[in-house]
Formats: C-alpha cells, sequence, structure tokens
C-alpha cells in the first residue's frame, strides 16, 4: 500500500480528523502536529510504514519528525499529480511558517523589525521618514528612546497661565496633575515610562492619517512601499 494511502487509511481512524465529507480535517491534523498531540502520535506509531517514515531513533528514544510529517501532509494535500512538492506561496511568515500554517495569533507588517523616527520638528514641516532596524541602527534606537528633559513647562488652572516649578504628587509620590505633551508621541512615552509604567489603563494616540486631507499640520499621507 502507498504511502499516502496508508496515512489517509490510518489518520481517518479518529472521527475528529474527518469533515462530514469524509475528508481529512487537513489543518486541525497539522495543528494537532504542531503541538505534538499524544493521540495523533500514537495513531502513527500504530503503522510501521508510518512510524519508519515521520519518526527516528535517537539513543533508543522514538523521536517524532515534525516538520516532515507536516511537510508530507501539505505536499500530498495540495499537490497530488505534480513532480515537485514545491508551490509558489506569497504572504507573511514567522520561523519560515505561513500564518494559515500556525495556530496562533501572529501581528506580523512591513517594517515590525523598525523604529520610526518621526523627526518632524515643526509642525508645518514635511518629510520623508526615516526607519532605524532594530540590529542594524541599535546604537541609533537606544539614543532615541533615552528620556528627554521636557522643556517650556506651563501650569493652566483656573487663575491663568503660570510658570510650572514642580508637579503636584499624592502621598505616595505619583503626579497629580493632568498633562498636555506636545511633541512626538514615541520619544514622549518613552520619557515618561519610567514614572508611569504599570499605571495607565487606556491610550489613545495617533490623529487619523491618510482622510484624504491636510488639514491639520502632520503628514496626511502616510504610506510604506514594498519591493
Amino acid at each position: 500500500m502507498k504511502l499516502l494511502e496508508t496515512l489517509e487509511k490510518t489518520l481517518k481512524k479518529e472521527p475528529n480528523f474527518i469533515t462530514d465529507n469524509g475528508e481529512l480535517k487537513k489543518w486541525v491534523i497539522i495543528n494537532k502536529a504542531q503541538n505534538y498531540d499524544e493521540e495523533l502520535i500514537e495513531l502513527l506509531l500504530s503503522e510501521k510504514e508510518l512510524k519508519e517514515k515521520f519518526f527516528k531513533k535517537v539513543k533508543d528514544i522514538t523521536v517524532f519528525n515534525q516538520a516532515l510529517f507536516i511537510q508530507f501532509l501539505e505536499q500530498k494535500n495540495y499537490l497530488n499529480d505534480s513532480y515537485t512538492q514545491y508551490k509558489n506561496k506569497v504572504g507573511l511568515t514567522i520561523d519560515g511558517k505561513y500564518l494559515k500554517q500556525r495556530n496562533e495569533v501572529a501581528l506580523v507588517w512591513p517594517f515590525k523589525d523598525c523604529i520610526l523616527e518621526g523627526g518632524q520638528s515643526t509642525e508645518e514641516q514635511k518629510r520623508d521618514e526615516i526607519f532605524f532596524n532594530e540590529v542594524l541602527a541599535q546604537d541609533e534606537i537606544t539614543q532615541l528612546l533615552e528620556p528627554k528633559v521636557l522643556t517650556n513647562g506651563k501650569r493652566i488652572d483656573k487663575s491663568g497661565e503660570k510658570p510650572l516649578y514642580e508637579f503636584n504628587r499624592s502621598e505616595n509620590g505619583a503626579i497629580t496633575d493632568n498633562l498636555i505633551i506636545k511633541g512626538n508621541n514615541l520619544l514622549a512615552l518613552h520619557t515618561l515610562k519610567e514614572e508611569f509604567a504599570g499605571k495607565v489603563k487606556l491610550i489613545y494616540i495617533d490623529p487619523p492619517y491618510n482622510t484624504g486631507n491636510d488639514s491639520f499640520k502632520y503628514n496626511d499621507t502616510f504610506t510604506i512601499l514594498l519591493g
């Protein structure tokens, strides 16, 4: 019996692996394999041919070759009549696996491994955004995210505007003033991190970009070009 036929026959012994139409639930099985499911492994070990194909001996210990099993399952489900195991796929990956092959939720986007400098110094200025790679430009990022000195502080209350010399604090030392900080939000957040870490319940940040108008003084048209 061919290996694929043996595999299908063996997997169909488990009702949870079969659809109402009698087809194998490929992604359920792949998910089980990714998590080294005992039920799945026992099924595979029950057939000599499958055991020889998808397991190997390491110092008298039987080890499941997870990557080979998943590769074989995907190859046969997609390319039954193909002379090659490869198929062109375009998509985001983590650790070499496409997102649809993974069980967890993943946030992945272009330039995820970069820090946006955001160096617009005046509201009227337009600029080409600069991205620092987390590995290649670690020194620049470290310097960028070091706490900064906040200047031109003012206190505004019902009596009007006056110079700010110190914050009002509670008995345990927490700042009780409401703060408005004008500046780059990334730099401001890193500057406030030590003071407010673990104390913030909600952050509502950034104006809406790409609105189709430029009525506010920030770069409304923000795009990332993919090569």
